[in-house]
């Protein structure tokens, strides 16, 4: 069974940058894929970016494209979600996930393994 850590989360203003961190527990990462998503209030969870462990090929959501990037270190298990220019629309929980086959689906539901979720709350 993995086990995802995120961090990185807090507040921030508009404009602001951070960096999420997904650290998994895992041995060999290497068929998996990490999905990011994020939950705001009131709201479902959405796919966000993902990011395939065998390839680092990566995907992004349309409404984030050329504004996040997700990146990996293979050597820390650790899966990077860099997020520029903020602004207050993303404030959400933000959840890694891990996908045992791999495939880096926009899909939730694909995802076996989830992360506690980090804040990030971004102010006007």
């Amino acid at each position: 069974q993995v086990q995802l850590v995120e961090s990185g989360g807090g507040l921030v203003r508009a404009g602001d940058s951070l960096r999420l961190s997904c650290s998994a527990s895992v041995r060999s990462a290497g068929g998996y894929a990490t999905g990011w998503f994020r939950q705001a209030p009131g709201k479902g969870r959405d796919f966000v970016a993902s990011i395939r462990w065998s390839d680092s090929r990566t995907y992004y959501a349309s409404s984030v494209q050329g504004r996040l990037t997700v990146s990996r270190d293979n050597a820390k298990n650790t899966v990077y979600l860099e997020m520029n220019n903020l602004g207050p629309e993303v404030s959400a929980i933000y959840y890694c996930a891990a996908d045992s086959f791999g495939s880096g689906s926009y899909d939730s539901a694909e995802y076996g393994c989830w992360g506690q979720g980090t804040q990030v709350n971004v102010s006007a």
